[in-house]
């Protein structure tokens, strides 16, 4: 096999692309050939050494994947070779074969291509525990979606509609403005144009009549994060996803006397660990969405797994609307 392999975690310059032996799975694993790897925010923290979980060194990067299954470990029921599998391992994504503990595979059903898949479960299960479980979202409420173009921004517009929710996205472009509006934003906000908190806050409060949204949903942080909550309806729930942007910001907690609101934290790994039936639930009724054609990745592009860096340097230019997907030619 070969991999992206993570020696020194300075950055995406340090990863090298080897040659390893192709592992054997243990108890409880299974050994997965990929076809298909998403790349996710989380995936460039973890080789910058900033990540929350740190894995020891040599590691292969790649939280995602998607693929055939080639060999079980002992005590593995659900999983058989040659099934297609979604997984969300946590690394080993970036390259042709990988290792995954069994109970974080998602079997596939026909007709759900790899790409696809390895772009599924974790911007979807985010956006679902986000939306569904911690926001109790219901049909009629406003959700307004920071970082809308995103990957779980895309996922977050398309459960939101499900739910019956009306939906206002907020991106940084035109292009990205109109894609959100492709796939059910009701309405859009331009950060560019917008870009004044003042200006933030109009927009928003013109486009809900004054009230505010009873939902956001932010995985970016940053400097819109204060405008937008205090922009927020009565007991208006924010939801603090993520920090895509870089600074973690400081919310002045007086507004959530003032408006009734909650500040809900979204942890969807947390979740699954300790309410994994609930958790399990979640995934089957996503797996129906998509058999129903309600929610579907928005695939930027898919690379060839070999050029990896060119994927990561073109995130790290915030031009990615959706997900890029990494492929392994001819698997």
């Amino acid at each position: 096999m070969h991999a992206w392999l993570c020696e020194n975690p300075v950055g995406v310059d340090a990863l090298v692309w080897k040659e390893l032996p192709t592992p054997t799975p243990g108890k409880g694993e299974v050994l997965v050939r990929i076809h298909a790897a998403s790349l996710n925010f989380p995936d460039l923290l973890i080789v910058q050494n900033k990540y929350q979980m740190k894995p020891p060194l040599p590691f292969v990067p790649g939280s995602e994947f998607a693929g055939v299954v080639e060999a079980v470990g002992d005590g593995v029921q659900h999983l058989s070779v040659g099934q297609n599998v979604a997984c969300l391992a946590g690394t080993g994504g970036f390259g042709t074969h990988a290792l995954a503990p069994a109970a974080q595979c998602m079997p596939l059903p026909a007709g759900f291509p790899h790409v696809d898949a390895a772009a599924f479960i974790m911007i979807y299960a985010t956006s679902h525990h986000a939306l569904v479980d911690r926001a109790q979202l219901k049909a009629g409420e406003t959700v307004l979606v920071l970082g809308a173009a995103g990957g779980v921004g895309t996922s977050a517009i398309q459960i939101a509609k499900a739910q019956g929710a009306r939906v206002i996205a907020a991106a940084s472009t035109d292009e990205k403005c109109a894609l959100c509006r492709s796939i059910g934003a009701d309405e859009t906000i331009n950060y560019t144009h917008d870009s004044l908190p003042t200006n933030f806050r109009e927009a928003i409060k013109k486009l809900t009549d004054g009230k505010g949204p009873d939902v956001i949903y932010d995985p970016v942080g940053g400097d819109f994060a204060e405008p937008a909550f205090r922009s927020i309806a009565w007991r208006g729930r924010y939801l603090v996803v993520g920090f895509a942007s870089g600074p973690i910001p400081t919310l002045p907690l007086n507004l959530t006397l003032l408006k009734g609101a909650s500040i809900v934290g979204v942890f969807w790994g947390g979740f699954s660990r300790q309410e994994p039936k609930a958790s399990a639930a979640a995934m089957a009724e996503l797996a129906q969405w998509y058999a129903q054609g309600k929610i579907k990745p928005v695939i930027d592009s898919t690379v060839p797994m070999a050029d990896l860096k060119t994927a990561y340097a073109r995130m790290g230019s915030r031009e990615v609307k959706g997900k890029l997907v990494l492929v392994n030619p001819g698997a």
